[in-house]
């Protein structure tokens, strides 16, 4: 059964850690990820000409390949995020469907980082089988 974006966020952002959990590829790409440094992602799916309503926002706290928490959060300057990820609905839709890459959105200004890009870059593999978990959710999109 498919899951709705925006409006099964939280159900979404679950299921997502769960792909996550049960990736042995994103266990391996993922090591070493937030050791020593604060590896929690926010991801911030925004407004466009598709969907006009408000930023859906996401914490998720990866390390060591392990998704420890991920949560819709609605004020991200509650949460302690080391990078954060943004990005029109539209993006993120492609994204989600695996039309986008995880870097490749970057290097293209699709998407925007706040963060240390060269510790991005350096696990560029777990961005990229992180998108891919992502794009094995059965997600319909309302926009």
């Amino acid at each position: 059964m498919a899951i709705t974006l925006p409006s099964d966020g939280q159900e979404w952002i679950d299921e997502w850690a769960n792909q996550l959990n049960e990736s042995e590829a994103y266990s391996d790409a993922g090591q070493g990820w937030g050791v020593d440094f604060n590896g929690v992602f926010l991801f911030d799916i925004q407004p466009d000409d598709v969907y006009d309503g408000e930023n859906l926002k996401f914490k998720i706290d990866v390390e060591d390949g392990t998704c420890h928490e991920a949560e819709q959060i609605e004020d991200e300057d509650e949460v302690d995020w080391g990078f954060a990820y943004r990005g029109p609905y539209s993006n993120w839709k492609g994204m989600i469907r695996g039309d986008i890459g995880a870097i490749d959105g970057l290097m293209s200004g699709k998407f925007d980082l706040d963060g240390d890009m060269q510790k991005v870059l350096q696990y560029s593999d777990a961005a990229t089988v992180m998108t891919e978990n992502a794009a094995e959710i059965d997600t319909e999109f309302e926009y």
